[in-house]
Order: C-alpha cells, then structure tokens, then sequence
C-alpha cells in the first residue's frame, strides 16, 4: 500500500495542474464517470455526505450540483488540494486524515471516495473508518481505477506504465508523481476481491459496476440497520 507521506507530498506538488491533467489522461471521460456517481448519489435522497480524498473537489462539486438539497463535506489530508476545492465551489472543506475522520460516529446519510482509496496506507482501516460515520441504513460509494479483463487489458497496462507518466510529467512538470500510479492500480483490489474486502469490513449489499470496458469500476455498499 502506498506511503502516506510520498502521497500527500506528491499531490501537493501537483494541485495546481491536477484538474487539467485528469481530463487530459482519461480523454475527458473522468468528467462523465463523476456524472454517473453523483447520479447514483442522489437516489440515496441524503441530507448530508462525506467526500473524503475529494482533492480539488470534482465529485463534490458534482453532487452539489445533482444534490442541491445535500449538505457535502470535502476532505482530503492535503491541504493544497482542498485550497483548489474551496476556490472551486466547495462549500464545506476540512483536512482531516480518512484514517482518522473527525467525526461522530453515525453523522452522514452517506460516504463517496473518488480516486483516493487506492491511495490510502490501510484500506481496511479507511474502510471501518468511513463504515463509523455512516448513519445504519446509509451507504457508501468508490470510485475508482481497475484493470480490464478483456482485450483492452494489455494496451491499457503499456499506456499506465509507460505513457501516463511521461504525459503526466509534460502537464505538471512532476513526472515522479505518477510513476507510482500504474503500479498502484495494478494491486489495488476490483471486482469481487473488491467486494468481499468491502464485507470483511462490516459492509452489507455489496455490487460492482465495471465502467468505460473495465477502465474504471463503481463499488456500493450500505451500513447494516442493526
């Protein structure tokens, strides 16, 4: 699992470009997969959620957008990103650490992590820790990048190993917060594996939906009532 350290200090340096060079690398379909979970977002009817490792705040302000009823809280452990998050739009911002939230337990109908599970030191730990805040019956939504099992498989992994960094590199100028990426997305669980971690962690109603040929994938989960 990645180190915490090398991730906030990487992110940080790359806040400034972070929202361009996503649109770039995904060919603009990072924007249309944040549509797609703000809309699932809102049939959950929540009075109140938690972004965490909402960064510059792009799946925040898309719920606020789908969910204007919704008060959305975005936080991120860096604090560069969430200056961005705030210029943006975000109404509600907070550094705090998905490891340890500052929250009550049980204080949001619902949690979404966008892009920032994958990043964390320990996914069971964030996960239990997102599992604390959410109200029972209340659900959780990642999103995240997985690895195709069909035939885009092999020119999706030579392009995460040996293109994005260099693109990335030309866009920010920071090569080497990227070169982790494509080797995170390899480890980090999907599909199933995805969500029988998401069990193991007290979750219930666990379903994955692969998006953009397996590119990216959707995981939903509810708190249990009891």
């Amino acid at each position: 699992m990645p180190d915490a350290t090398y991730v906030r200090d990487a992110f940080a340096r790359i806040a400034d470009r972070y929202v361009l060079t996503n649109h770039v690398l995904s060919l603009g379909a990072d924007i249309w997969w944040r549509k797609v979970v703000a809309a699932r977002v809102k049939s959950w009817r929540a009075k109140n959620l938690l972004d965490v490792a909402s960064g510059t705040g792009d799946l925040a302000l898309e719920i606020q957008d789908h969910c204007p009823d919704c008060e959305v809280m975005a936080t991120d452990f860096c604090a560069e990103m969430l200056v961005h998050a705030s210029s943006r739009g975000v109404g509600h911002t907070m550094v705090a650490d998905a490891l340890s939230l500052p929250f009550d337990d049980a204080s949001f109908d619902g949690v979404t992590v966008a892009f920032g599970l994958r990043n964390m030191a320990d996914y069971p730990a964030a996960l239990r820790e997102m599992r604390r805040v959410i109200k029972p019956g209340g659900h959780l939504l990642i999103l995240d990048f997985s690895i195709p099992d069909n035939l885009l498989r092999i020119p999706y992994r030579w392009y995460l190993h040996h293109i994005l960094p260099k693109l990335a590199g030309l866009l920010t100028g920071q090569r080497d917060a990227y070169e982790y990426l494509g080797g995170s997305i390899e480890t980090f669980p999907s599909g199933k594996a995805m969500e029988s971690l998401l069990h193991d962690c007290g979750l219930t109603q666990t379903s994955s939906t692969p998006l953009t040929f397996g590119v990216v994938a959707i995981y939903e989960a509810s708190k249990p009532n009891a």
